[in-house]
């Protein structure tokens, strides 16, 4: 197993201009970045080959999937950022908003507020990640000890290129193209990202199967308590279990 963070989050550093805002001049970079570590680690590692990316990370291996960056035996995304709440406005909308915005300044100030006091946390950000109380103290933990993974929100540029690149997957044959099956999880009580373009995506997929939770679960599935992430985990390893006899 591999893992790796995106350039300009976590542990790689940030594109934008202070130590916490997530910026990126076009989602496109990150494509090539993964086409890159998946050429190299397909050749040094046996098959079948899985990838595998949660919330945002989950959009761009959908993406490269569907422009053919990455070619894999299975995909596992947990609960991709295939659209944002938009309160019914079309997404075309939204993307022209995001734009004048990002164009009124530089691209790369945040687009939101973090909290009041920068670089705390946000009051009750909890509740949208997860009812786990332990490990939601575990990531704060982190946070702590390693100030470098802290991460802001993000920047009126990142947003133009975040509805650019979830407008791309929306246009008609791009995900029916996609030939890998791809395995969705997801809940319909996201705050965070849009559940419903998740079903959207997943009817499209012609390999894609969607597991979903309801108001059990927030938008870090996999750091759920162990009432949502056994099931989750158990639905995965059996997604995994048929890929593998695929290959035998």
């Amino acid at each position: 197993m591999t893992a790796s963070d995106w350039r300009g989050q976590a542990g790689s550093g940030r594109l934008g201009n202070d130590a916490v805002t997530g910026h990126v001049a076009d989602f496109a970079v990150w494509i090539a970045d993964l086409a890159w570590l998946w050429r190299r680690w397909i050749a040094e590692t046996p098959g079948p080959h899985i990838i595998a990316g949660h919330s945002m990370g989950g959009h761009l291996v959908l993406r490269a999937l569907a422009e053919q960056a990455v070619q894999a035996d299975g995909a596992i995304l947990s609960a991709p950022m295939l659209g944002f709440h938009s309160w019914g406005l079309p997404s075309a909308l939204m993307h022209a908003v995001a734009g004048i915005m990002a164009g009124l300044g530089d691209r790369r100030r945040p687009a939101w507020k973090w909290s009041e006091k920068p670089g705390e946390v946000p009051e009750g950000r909890d509740q949208l990640l997860t009812h786990d109380r332990d490990r939601y103290s575990d990531e704060l933990w982190w946070r702590q000890h390693r100030p470098e993974l802290v991460m802001g929100p993000g920047s009126w540029g990142w947003v133009e290129r975040a509805y650019a690149s979830t407008r791309l997957l929306e246009k008609p044959g791009v995900l029916e193209a996609v030939q890998t099956p791809v395995f969705v999880v997801a809940t319909d009580n996201d705050r965070l990202v849009s559940y419903p373009a998740i079903e959207r995506a997943v009817g499209r997929l012609p390999h894609g199967e969607l597991f979903r939770f309801g108001k059990e679960a927030h938008h870090e599935i996999l750091r759920e308590v162990d009432e949502v992430r056994n099931p989750a985990l158990e639905a995965i390893d059996g997604f995994l279990s048929k890929i593998a006899s695929r290959r035998q």
